[in-house]
């Protein structure tokens, strides 16, 4: 392969400090309240609002800290990066808790908790709790800040031990009656308090290593198919269901950076057969969710591969299938980047040299498609059509989020510059 690991891993580090960091440094700190401005548009140019959507300060906090640790900055840039982790942090523990033990969805600016939309409820679901969750418990590790590790621990108890209404709005991704998902985030988490609760001497690591261990074997053995195809949805009684279209789609970016996800605990269990499986489901999602005619990986597929199909039946309101419906030929920022990620890692825990071929395809559609052709302004053009041209389109949150990008030119990096794996 025509692979230079060590410029590749300084065009990585370059890209990071002069095409994404300036973004967010110059233009998106709060530096009187805390926290971090997303609301811009999709291009960058325009900041929409400076409200502060809970979900996206959780991931703020995780980014910087982790950026805190990087040796490719100076010490002061390291600093620099832990303070706003730092006043992010104490701005989600100070505002984003509401009275029932559950994070909000919105602040604005000051902090003071706000509908999403007049009539809405303050609490739209587990999505700002985990990520402020995930936020939290990164940089209780890395700085041992017992604050927000004992603040992190209470809020994943009032998941467990406070339910919601069954029947409250959630948002951005409704429930799908009958159906249940993959517990991807459920790893994530696992193994974040696993690896911090090992650094406080927390005798529940264990525990978190089992459960991890547990949710691991489930995503690898009850949601890919028989052709390995990875269903985003299964029934709750633990069936595949080739009828209907929630049933049958796949969604190639989430089961990529599951699949790091999965890898990532694997190396920490010593399981090689793990990381084999989660590389063989990777050339699966690539097999089918590849735009062959046009490049890049699509949004949703169906699990034979191309646009989605199967019954809506009963479902015809539902957000999701709308959203499968609509958005099926879309290509995103995310997907992209998680595979830069996933296809190195697994060919440096692997030696498959597949995965070099898949990562030369998506480096060279990602570097050619979403970085912002503007570079006074920066950071990456996050939403493209099938073709590849700027669309102006709302997925999940109405922000501009650095965390997947940042996220994975962090893991690059140091995948890349490393000897052993840095998690």
């Amino acid at each position: 392969m025509g692979i230079n690991f060590s410029e590749l891993s300084e065009f990585y580090v370059d890209h990071l400090k002069t095409a994404l960091l300036p973004f967010w440094l110059n233009r998106a700190i709060d530096h009187e309240y805390g926290g971090v401005y997303t609301c811009f548009d999709n291009t960058g140019e325009k900041l929409l609002s400076t409200d502060k959507y809970v979900w996206s300060q959780g991931r703020v906090v995780w980014m910087f800290s982790r950026l805190s640790t990087m040796d490719i900055f100076t010490e002061g840039e390291r600093a620099q990066f832990l303070e706003i982790a730092r006043k992010t942090a104490e701005f989600i523990m100070k505002n984003a808790v509401l009275e029932t033990g559950h994070c909000c969805f919105l602040l604005t600016r000051e902090g003071t908790p706000k509908p999403m939309n007049p009539g809405d409820p303050l609490d739209l679901g587990d999505g700002a709790d985990l990520f402020a969750i995930l936020g939290l418990i990164r940089y209780a590790g890395i700085t041992g800040d017992e604050k927000s590790f004992n603040f992190a621990k209470q809020l994943f108890e009032n998941l467990k031990t406070k339910p919601r209404d069954p029947k409250a709005k959630v948002f951005p991704y409704p429930p799908i009656p009958g159906y249940k998902g993959a517990p991807m985030f459920s790893l994530l988490l696992a193994t974040e308090f696993a690896l911090t609760m090992e650094r406080f001497g927390d005798p529940k690591s264990a525990e978190m290593t089992e459960n991890a261990a547990n949710y691991m074997q489930t995503i690898l053995y009850e949601f890919p198919d028989e052709n390995l195809s990875f269903r985003e949805r299964k029934t709750v009684d633990n069936k595949f269901d080739n009828v209907s279209l929630v049933g049958r789609y796949v969604n190639p970016g989430h089961t990529i950076e599951d699949m790091w996800f999965v890898m990532h605990e694997a190396v920490r269990q010593n399981n090689r057969e793990a990381v084999k499986r989660a590389g063989d489901i990777i050339k699966r999602t690539f097999e089918i969710g590849w735009d062959k005619e046009y490049g890049g990986i699509l949004l949703f597929v169906d699990n034979e591969g191309g646009q989605p199909k199967g019954s809506i039946e009963g479902l015809e309101d539902h957000v999701m299938v709308h959203k499968i419906l609509n958005d099926w030929s879309n290509k995103l920022w995310w997907p992209h980047s998680e595979a830069l990620y996933t296809t190195l890692l697994a060919y440096k825990l692997l030696g498959d040299e597949e995965f070099l071929k898949l990562y030369e395809k998506v480096h060279e559609y990602t570097f050619r498609t979403f970085p912002n052709p503007n570079k006074e302004i920066g950071e990456w053009i996050q939403i493209r059509d099938r073709q590849g041209n700027p669309e102006n389109k709302v997925v999940a949150l109405p922000v501009k989020d650095p965390f997947h990008i940042i996220r994975n030119f962090i893991l690059i990096i140091d995948l890349l510059q490393k000897p052993e794996l840095v998690f």
